[in-house]
């Protein structure tokens, strides 16, 4: 055969037919993209999330994730709803609320085991029913959530009850009195501007039922990007793993996006998870990190129900899915 132009090109076609598809073969498919909503300002409860996104473990598992710091202005679920999130920050009893309005929303796995919502008094008190007759400095918001929960189990009566503006200095004032917090937060102030060591109550520890920090998609984006959020739930709960037992690298991303943040607050905060178990305590510490259970669903649902929070026609299992977590098994 003639060595023409048009035979050096038809023999050279195989070839580079070849090595342009080992070439497409090799190259690695393009990261998911997804936003996750954070329910406030970066701090040591949102650690695993910024360790998976330091340490690359959402890369590995081929995402591309932004984490949008919320704040006090930001709705959370108003953005994820408005399609600005994939999946955000939320928890049980804001969910359930949501779907009795006919939202959208579920629930795909929880960050932690029990709410970190706390009551602190002054040195004394030995059990949480012991502040029954002492002021109690609490704001609305319990009104909807852990309020109607302490009078039924406790005897608490409306009485008791000051608004909390945020500030522990009444509480400091008032040795015969307690204070709304949360685990990492108002005990940490109270020991820096009051210099003692207060009395430490964890709702949770006591049966108050809900999850707490949530992670919540919508039905619709669920339906779109199951994978996704699923792959985002497993390096999230190896981020978790990851961050505590070495936070330093998560914190560093912390204290980088928000830069009110001290080291000092971030490493009492990761004291205070490790020592009530948040993350990895409960459930988690047998079938894995960020796991859900329907009986703890239930119960939260049945509180709700009892204390006039929800109403009984909805359904308890329309806010949340194990569907996710049962496929995700990152033992402590």
């Amino acid at each position: 055969m003639k060595n023409t132009p048009m035979a050096s090109l038809l023999a050279a076609l195989p070839l580079a037919l070849a090595f342009q598809a080992h070439a497409h073969a090799q190259a690695p498919a393009p990261a998911d993209k997804l936003v996750f909503g954070s329910n406030w300002y970066a701090q040591a409860e949102h650690g695993g999330f910024y360790q998976a996104l330091t340490e690359g473990t959402y890369k590995k598992h081929g995402l591309n994730v932004t984490i949008k710091m919320g704040g006090p202005q930001i709705n959370v679920l108003q953005l994820l709803l408005a399609g600005q999130y994939d999946v955000a920050m939320g928890d049980d009893l804001q969910t359930y609320k949501a779907v009795e309005q006919g939202l959208p929303l579920v629930t795909v796995a929880t960050t932690f085991q029990q709410s970190p919502t706390v009551l602190v008094s002054h040195p004394g008190p030995k059990t949480l029913g012991d502040l029954k007759g002492k002021t109690l400095y609490i704001g609305q918001a319990s009104e909807t959530t852990y309020w109607p929960w302490l009078k039924t189990k406790y005897g608490f009566t409306d009485a008791q009850k000051k608004p909390y503006t945020f500030s522990v200095q009444p509480f400091l004032v008032d040795k015969n009195s307690a204070v709304q917090g949360y685990l990492a937060s108002e005990p940490y102030t109270i020991e820096t501007q009051g210099g003692f060591k207060p009395t430490v109550f964890l709702l949770g520890t006591y049966g108050y039922p809900p999850y707490a920090q949530t992670i919540v998609a919508t039905k619709s984006g669920l339906d779109a990007k199951k994978d996704a959020i699923r792959r985002f739930v497993e390096a999230s709960a190896e981020g978790w793993k990851s961050y505590l037992k070495n936070p330093a690298p998560g914190n560093a991303l912390i204290l980088k996006d928000n830069p009110q943040m001290t080291k000092a607050l971030l490493d009492y905060g990761v004291k205070a998870l490790r020592d009530a178990r948040l993350v990895d305590g409960g459930d988690a510490r047998t079938q894995g990190l960020l796991t859900m259970t329907d009986a703890r669903w239930k119960k939260t649902y049945e509180f709700m129900v009892r204390e006039k929070l929800l109403s009984p026609k909805v359904d308890y299992r329309s806010a949340f899915t194990t569907d996710i977590v049962d496929q995700v098994h990152v033992l402590p």
